[in-house]
């Protein structure tokens, strides 16, 4: 017990800094107060100051540039996205649904975005979404993987939004997903159902039909789904 309180110091001096940050209105790349500044605003030891700047560091909320001083991090989702891809590949291996319950979030995210998409996409877009579907065509034909175009295909369809919160929860889809790839090898997908399905997602988006669009989305992870479910069944 005698622990707690000190554990409780050490959270509440992180929030006083990430509060002095936010009061400031610091941008990304600004220098923090030096040490001894901080030690005096917060009233705290150095190793205190030390050891919350540590903590902040690791969540990316503060950069320490050893013989620069202390800067604002890049405020990066990464920390926080390597967290929910490494809970998804570790409760996966302890027999949980956790990569299904994952899919089931990112189509969630995708079936409401995709209609937004419909009609709306800058031309750039659609050809750089036409080479891809392209791509895997080949792929497919050529007996290659499909993994990394698809991958492609998807940030290409919803970088417009310039949404970066999205984008790196797609990555964490994808990063789980590849850590248990070899446990998928059991349910392989056809290559040309995934091209159709991708080539379909793109007809809808260009010609505008947002509920066509949001059906082609959902056909595409309940093919996901179907492959995942069996492959978590025969594991039980």
């Amino acid at each position: 017990m005698a622990g707690y309180p000190l554990a409780m110091a050490a959270r509440d001096l992180q929030e006083r800094i990430k509060k002095l940050i936010v009061d400031q209105r610091l941008p990304s790349g600004a220098p923090l107060p030096t040490e001894p500044e901080l030690m005096r605003l917060l009233g705290a030891s150095r190793n205190s100051v030390r050891e919350a700047l540590k903590a902040l560091q690791a969540m990316g909320i503060v950069e320490i540039r050893h013989g620069f001083g202390t800067y604002v991090g890049s405020m990066s989702f990464a920390p926080m996205i390597e967290g929910l891809a490494f809970r998804t590949v570790a409760g996966h291996y302890r027999g949980e649904d956790s990569l299904l319950q994952l899919l089931e979030l990112r189509e969630a995210v995708e079936t409401g975005l995709v209609s937004r998409l419909a009609g709306r996409l800058p031309e750039a877009d659609l050809l750089a979404l036409e080479a891809l579907v392209q791509r895997m065509e080949r792929e497919a034909a050529e007996g290659a993987g499909l993994a990394e175009t698809d991958r492609a295909f998807h940030a290409t369809l919803y970088r417009g939004l310039d949404n970066v919160l999205l984008g790196e929860v797609l990555e964490a889809f994808w990063d789980a997903f590849h850590r248990v790839r070899q446990d998928l090898v059991e349910a392989p997908q056809d290559p040309r159902i995934t091209c159709r399905q991708h080539r379909e997602i793109l007809d809808a988006v260009r010609s505008g039909d947002s509920l066509r669009a949001e059906r082609a989305i959902r056909e595409h992870f309940g093919n996901v789904r179907g492959r995942l479910s069996r492959v978590a069944a025969s594991h039980r």
